[in-house]
Formats: C-alpha cells, sequence, structure tokens
C-alpha cells in the first residue's frame, strides 16, 4: 500500500514539472533584485521609445486665443443666469436685450474656442501626453456646445411661456455645468 502511494506521488510530481516549462521554478516567481527582468524575458528587452511629436507654431498661436477667451466663459455665464433670472422675475426689453448680447457673446467664445480647440486636439492626438485629459476635455466641451445651441432653439419659444423659459433656463445651466467642469478639467488635472 506505501510502495502503491508513494509510486502515486511520483507520477503526480513528474507530471506537474512537465507541465511547467523548463527552468520555469516551482511558485510564484522572484526577481533577483528589483532591477532584474523576470526570467522569461531576454536580457536586452528594452520599452519601444516614444516617438517625437513636434507641434505647429500656429497651435502655439490657438492654443493662446483658447485659454485667453475661456477666461471670459465664467463671468459669461454668471451675467448670462443673472440676466435671464432677472427675465423670469419680470421681464423688461432692456433685459432681454442685454440677455440677447450676453448671450451672443457667449456664442461667440463658443465657436472660437471651437474652433481652436478642436484644431489643437486634432494636432496633438499623436502625443501621448495628456491626450486622456484634452480629449475629455474636448468630449464635454463639445457636449456643452450641442447644450448651447439647444438652449438657443428653446429660446425663441421661452418668451411666451413659462415652463418654456423655465425649460430653457434649466438646458442652458445644465450646459453650463458641463462646459465648467470640461474647463476645471484643464486648469486642475495636471499629467
Amino acid at each position: 500500500m506505501l510502495s502503491l502511494l508513494l509510486a502515486a506521488v511520483v507520477v503526480a510530481g513528474s507530471l506537474e514539472s512537465s507541465a511547467r516549462p523548463a527552468g520555469d521554478p516551482v511558485g510564484p516567481r522572484r526577481l533577483a533584485s528589483p532591477f532584474a527582468l523576470p526570467s522569461g524575458l531576454p536580457a536586452d528587452t528594452t520599452r519601444p521609445r516614444r516617438v517625437a511629436v513636434e507641434y505647429s507654431d500656429a497651435y502655439a498661436t490657438r492654443l493662446t486665443i483658447h485659454r485667453v477667451a475661456s477666461y471670459t466663459m465664467l463671468p459669461l455665464f454668471g451675467a448670462e443666469y443673472i440676466l435671464g433670472q432677472r427675465l423670469l422675475d419680470h421681464s423688461s426689453s432692456t433685459t432681454r436685450n442685454q440677455h440677447a448680447v450676453v448671450a451672443g457673446a457667449m456664442a461667440t467664445l463658443f465657436g472660437v474656442n471651437t474652433i481652436t480647440g478642436v484644431w489643437n486636439w486634432w494636432e496633438g492626438r499623436n502625443d501621448e501626453n495628456g491626450r486622456t485629459r484634452r480629449t475629455v476635455h474636448t468630449v464635454l466641451m463639445l457636449a456643452a456646445d450641442a447644450g448651447f445651441v439647444a438652449t438657443g432653439v428653446l429660446a425663441n419659444s421661452a418668451s411666451g411661456s413659462h415652463d418654456k423659459a423655465l425649460t430653457h433656463r434649466n438646458v442652458a445651466i445644465g450646459s453650463m455645468g458641463i462646459a465648467t467642469i470640461g474647463t476645471a478639467i484643464m486648469w486642475f488635472w495636471k499629467d
């Protein structure tokens, strides 16, 4: 009986060792030093070098325009919110005109920043440094653009109905929130 048990252990051990590649240690792999390569890799294995990405001079110009214009975004949001609230509380032609002027300024700002931002995003698409951050920012700002277009479409019917005016305001506030998050990502998320 003992010889049968001993034979089973020997056979099981030989099957286990033949299932592993030659030279593979039993148990977890341990490195000889913190700088050693795992034993399965050749000694000359290196990481591929990153490809240098060259930006045009126009990229820097567009980036400067984009940044300077983006500093006007939050003050415009504040002014537009206050004017919109005044329109909801007591509508007047003066407030309506001011609201329209600030809305036009916001449309201009987002037009300029969409053109410069998307152009620079496309030119920098091959640069791995900060690519995720730039892409998230781009997607959020394009979503905010779409929201502001919807806000403008809703503005035509907002003057005739309080409920439609509230819908116009809520879509505008949502778009402002998305744009603020997209901007904050560029200000605070550093790679």
